[in-house]
């Protein structure tokens, strides 16, 4: 069983894991192309989508932890200092990605669309409102080159972020592999 649960994990690990480092660090470039060119409707569209991989992906890899856990308590170390580590590790990463990165896109998204890279209007048929102006401490109207800038820096902050949450998980992997105490000899 504690291999049947070690393989389940380290799959569900790589299926649910990967399609999110990916695809956030693949956000912010994506992010700064359509703040660029407002009226690119395909940047605009792989941005939704990368976004759309990030919380889909993100809540399969609730899985992930779940099944470390039960595969820790299989093989008796769930005590072990680092399983434990990699378990703050990973509670960080979580709240890394629900806190700073998902919320971070959602507002570049909002940017692009607000700045012509979408077809919408708003429930009332008006545009949306510019929300980087309020987020980066500008004043400006959307669709100037001070919103540009702001989305800018948010993507460089997202950019960040995304690479803490990436270092994060590189970490854990590293500490599963490499576990003090381990038999495979490493």
């Amino acid at each position: 069983m504690t291999k049947f649960l070690l393989a389940l994990h380290v799959l569900v690990a790589i299926v649910a894991v990967g399609p999110v480092t990916v695809a956030a660090s693949m956000f912010p470039p994506g992010a700064r192309r359509a703040l660029a060119d407002p009226g690119d409707l395909r940047a605009a569209e792989t941005l939704r989508l990368l976004h759309r991989i990030c919380r889909v992906y993100a809540a399969v890899g609730i899985a992930v932890p779940v099944l470390g856990m039960a595969t820790a308590l299989s093989m008796g170390v769930l005590n072990d200092t680092w399983l434990l580590v990699s378990m703050v590790l990973t509670g960080i990463a979580a709240g890394v990605l629900l806190a700073l990165v998902l919320p971070r896109q959602e507002e570049l998204i909002e940017a692009v669309e607000a700045n012509g890279g979408a077809t919408d209007t708003g429930a009332a048929g008006a545009a949306p409102a510019a929300p980087l102006s309020a987020a980066a401490g500008t004043s400006a109207a959307a669709g100037t080159s001070t919103d540009v800038a702001a989305g800018t820096r948010v993507t460089v902050r997202l950019a960040m972020f995304t690479g803490i949450f990436n270092l994060l998980w590189a970490t854990v992997t590293i500490l599963m592999i490499v576990r003090p105490g381990s038999t495979t000899g490493a």
